[in-house]
């Protein structure tokens, strides 16, 4: 671990707030997320940025140039998003961390409105709030929550029901809470925050909400997560699975985790049958399309594996006719938090 600029006025009392960034591929939109920082009305934070071996060092060097003097910059190897946030953790002298993703922005009041929610209660451990997504034409300036819901108390049944969806970038949480729990964990490369929620709750940590937007989340098409579901239900059942066989949960929590399971596993058979259909391979399309169905039991998604068994072209042709995916996810809720409105920092 390097650290390339000294930490602004490291002599004097330690601030109240750290601000965590991440950086892999950022350097496009890093400024951004900084200015937003900058802008704050409350002033009494640092600002720690950990490049994770980014490939696009020289870049993200050159455009961290002009706020040398008002960051704290480490550079590491290549580790992962986890290791990154945690060696930013493990670096801050805040007493609360303030988790942002460096292709995300905060409104000016962001910091102010948050702490608020500790000094009122301080039995709070983590406040999170509501956010606007851009980058993608069809949410653009919708909110996080009307996809993403967050409804009653913020529990591990809550959590794996994806009842309460906790938006990284939005969250504030105690920095002596984060070391109790472990930090993020470094093997995790994707969910690793909804993994860290969840250990947080189990711990005892209280974990809450309100609905005012004071984020604006980008959203990245080009992003793993986004551009190959396979790959991300992948990851989300390996969390998932690991919680299963190692964590010990009571009837109830035990319960809810059975039905995600069940839930992802059926995305995953729907995905990889799409993957297949695309690529020409149609006995492994009708297989994987038929496992989903056998969870979701849709009308549609019968019709869409009938028309792969005799008449592919067919629904081929559909398909580019339409422009858009005529096998869509068949779940009823509003598209989870864990699918694909976080992750952009996956890599």
């Amino acid at each position: 671990m390097k650290t390339l600029y000294k930490r602004p006025n490291s002599q004097g009392p330690a601030p109240l707030v750290s601000v965590i960034m991440p950086a892999y591929n950022v350097s496009s939109y890093i400024g951004e997320a900084l200015d937003s920082v900058l802008a704050q009305t409350f002033g009494d934070y640092e600002i720690v940025v950990v490049n994770d071996g980014s490939p696009d060092t020289d870049e993200l060097e050159r455009v961290l140039g002009p706020y040398q003097e008002k960051v704290v910059y480490l550079k590491q190897q290549n580790s992962g998003v986890s290791a990154a946030r945690n060696a930013g953790i493990e670096s801050a002298r805040g007493t609360y961390v303030a988790l942002l993703d460096p292709d995300d922005i905060w409104e000016p009041e962001y910091l102010s409105t948050q702490l608020s929610y500790f000094e009122n209660d301080p039995t709070i451990d983590a406040v999170y709030s509501d956010a606007v997504l851009f980058g993608d034409p069809l949410r653009d300036g919708k909110r996080f929550m009307d996809f993403c819901p967050s409804t009653g108390p913020v529990t591990i049944e809550s959590l794996l029901a994806e009842d309460c969806n906790v938006m990284l970038s939005a969250t504030v949480v105690k920095r002596e809470t984060l070391l109790d729990v472990g930090m993020f964990d470094g093997t995790i490369r994707y969910t690793e925050d909804f993994e860290l929620w969840l250990r947080l709750v189990r711990h005892g940590g209280r974990i809450t909400y309100h609905r005012e937007a004071l984020v604006k989340h980008r959203i990245r098409p080009t992003s793993t997560s986004a551009s190959d579901p396979v790959w991300l239900y992948e990851h989300i059942l390996g969390t998932l699975n690991r919680i299963h066989d190692t964590w010990n949960l009571n009837r109830g929590q035990r319960l809810v985790l059975e039905q995600r399971l069940q839930f992802n596993r059926a995305m995953l058979h729907q995905f990889k049958g799409r993957k297949a259909f695309f690529s020409g391979d149609h006995e492994t399309a009708v297989k994987e399309l038929r496992q989903a169905n056998l969870f979701f039991r849709k009308p549609k998604l019968s019709l869409v594996i009938f028309l792969i068994r005799f008449v592919p072209r067919l629904l081929l042709h559909a398909y580019h006719a339409r422009k858009e995916l005529i096998m869509n996810n068949q779940c009823e809720k509003p598209v989870p938090k864990i699918e694909n409105l976080t992750g952009s920092l996956t890599y």
